[in-house]
């Protein structure tokens, strides 16, 4: 499958800057590209790699200004990362692939209604009381709990689980190998043993959500653990239960959140952070990766480090602790002369 670069202007709305006739037929790297594949240019850390791309097409900002000559046709944009998304997401559309029926063997349980376009993988089990929208896909080995709904076009990749009383929304996916609804780590000490807390509450997720390959969201031990709308997770992510999530939310792979902490609109959380419980995180917060969030924080915070802290503060303490080798070396050298000084 080919498209010029005309016919691709005219998709996302840019203008061509060379030859609009030239075809491609893949995408590539723009550091890798090769002749035939379509590159993009975002990131000003990569700007050399365009004199030197030999990828047919490259997308840049309609205000990129060329230090040299460029082999490559450039069709200009307003936001090349967000176009090249938008690309990869019409070609995935027309070349994924898009099982359908029941396949055997396979269980579906008494009382659950299969619409005509639903797809239900060999080795899957959708349980008694199971409610499944149109359009949705289950794949090889799913585990469906009893009384779990599943909203219309929501996909369900092999091996994931999804216990008892849960929720997913619409146009949702979720990755293989994550669970939803486990029980919450809930243990209550007596007597220096760990008596288990029964969790009967559940989890509810919102419409587009996409969680990510083994993780894990856990049941609530009253009401529910909620994933808003819009969230992205990443794989190997930790969610306790009774957290919160609020819409629109990405976060970073290794990150946990522990129980009943809330997390607010629109935050983006890097890799590799914790949350402490029942805290209220704010807002478009931002998080970088690897820190230690211990309080609750405002709407529109920048945090990063452990203790987190405002960016600003972290870079200085950064600079301070890089700086105390030198700073010890010379309090040590004042010591030794005002010692040397005494003894004269």
């Amino acid at each position: 499958m080919e498209f010029s670069a005309n016919q691709i202007a005219s998709l996302v709305g840019g203008t061509v800057e060379g030859d609009g006739n030239v075809a491609v037929s893949t995408f590539a790297k723009i550091e890798e590209g090769h002749k035939g594949a379509l590159s993009f240019l975002a990131n000003p850390k990569y700007s050399h790699y365009i004199y030197q791309t030999q990828s047919s097409i490259v997308l840049v900002r309609r205000d990129f200004v060329a230090e040299h000559p460029i082999e490559a046709t450039l069709i200009r944009v307003d936001d090349p990362y967000a176009t090249i998304a938008q690309l990869l997401q019409m070609v995935a559309a027309m070349t994924a692939p898009h099982p359908s029926g029941i396949e055997q063997p396979s269980f579906v349980g008494e009382g659950v209604e299969l619409p005509e376009d639903v797809y239900i993988g060999a080795f899957a089990y959708v349980s008694a009381g199971a409610k499944i929208g149109k359009g949705v896909k289950i794949y090889p080995q799913v585990f469906v709990g009893a009384g779990v709904e599943i909203g219309e076009g929501t996909v369900l990749y092999p091996g994931v689980k999804v216990y008892h009383g849960c929720k997913i929304g619409s146009r949702c996916i979720v990755h293989s190998g994550a669970v939803v609804g486990a029980d919450g780590f809930g243990f209550a000490p007596t007597d220096g043993v760990y008596n288990k807390i029964p969790q009967l509450g559940n989890v509810v997720v919102g419409d587009d959500v996409e969680i990510g390959a083994n993780t894990a969201i856990d049941r609530a031990v009253m009401g529910s653990t909620r994933i808003g709308n819009g969230v992205k997770l990443d794989n190997l992510i930790q969610v306790a239960h009774n957290c919160e999530v609020g819409d629109n939310r990405v976060m970073a792979s290794q990150s946990g959140i522990a129980g009943s902490t809330k997390i607010g609109r629109g935050c983006m959380v890097g890799g590799q952070v914790g949350f402490a419980g029942h805290l209220h995180i704010g807002d478009n917060v931002q998080i970088g990766a690897q820190s230690g969030i211990s309080k609750s924080t405002p709407d529109g915070a920048r945090i990063m480090g452990y203790p987190a802290v405002e960016y600003g503060e972290f870079a200085r303490q950064t600079i301070n602790l890089r700086n105390l080798s030198a700073l010890y070396r010379r309090v040590a050298d004042i010591e030794k002369r005002l010692s040397d000084t005494d003894r004269s």
